[in-house]
């Protein structure tokens, strides 16, 4: 399946840290012919949103828990800074679970952190965002308490993630690994990723099924992401993506819509 939506390398820092969990832009090229798809995302991420006309505009995109379609529009491009777990509310002033769902200008979030942040940010090109908050980001470091849970809870997200070798582990075991109740589990996902663990899961399965579809077998693929049987895969496939893998893979996909309205509140 393919889209008007190309990908291009803005520019980065040398070093992001273990605070940034990745950078990319997104360009919507001139008269779109196909849908421009967003996928299941658990991830919080502050964007530059450029268009044709007009100055750029700050925005944070928090997870998205299921995919959507949209009619492409013209001449717009992206910077997206992806924010690794638990940075959210240190960088923000927000918990994560605050934004799921959600498209918010990046003044617009309550408290000074988000505040300082855009005014710093406005100032900038688009490409040198990236750099910017790769700057900022150890300044605002949590404390030591904080710091040991943001430890745990990258622990956690990577046990529960498609890694190559290993399956994702399930949450219970996780939790027993890491000395943590589940309630605990839950409560460190919500603040520091905005979903639950077994919600973050689901959605980490599926976009690994995405990323590997034309490399194995269903069975296989099924099997080494970590889903009970071939039934399962696509169950959840069809839950996050609105329809089944080999629609998806066909180009048979739900109609689109207009893209997301930005909240300001």
């Amino acid at each position: 399946m393919t889209n008007s939506v190309s990908e291009r390398a803005p520019r980065t820092p040398d070093a992001p840290g273990p605070w940034i969990a990745g950078i990319g832009g997104l360009a919507v090229a001139a008269d779109p012919r196909e849908p421009f798809v967003q996928l299941p995302d658990p991830t919080t991420k502050v964007i530059v949103r450029s268009e044709a006309r007009g100055r750029p505009t700050l925005l944070v995109s928090g997870p998205r828990v299921r995919a959507t379609y949209h009619a492409g529009k013209t001449d717009v491009s992206c910077v997206e800074v992806r924010l690794a777990p638990g940075t959210t509310r240190p960088l923000l002033g927000v918990p994560a679970v605050a934004l799921v769902g959600r498209i918010v200008p990046l003044g617009a979030l309550p408290g000074p952190a988000a505040r300082r942040l855009a005014f710093e940010l406005a100032r900038l090109e688009p490409e040198e965002v990236a750099v910017r908050l790769a700057d900022v980001l150890p300044d605002r470091l949590p404390t030591a308490a904080d710091g040991a849970r943001a430890e745990l809870l990258r622990a956690a997200v990577a046990a529960l993630s498609v890694r190559s070798g290993r399956t994702p582990g399930h949450v219970g075991e996780v939790a027993r690994e890491l000395a943590v109740s589940e309630r605990q589990l839950r409560n460190l996902f919500s603040d520091g990723v905005g979903l639950s663990p077994k919600h973050y899961t689901r959605i980490d399965r599926v976009r690994a099924v995405l990323a590997h579809a034309g490399e194995l077998a269903s069975a296989e693929l099924a099997a080494v992401t970590g889903y009970y049987d071939q039934s399962h895969m696509t169950a959840d496939f069809r839950t996050l993506m609105g329809v089944p893998p080999r629609s998806y893979f066909t180009g048979r996909l739900p109609a689109p819509r207009a893209c997301q309205v930005i909240d300001s509140q």
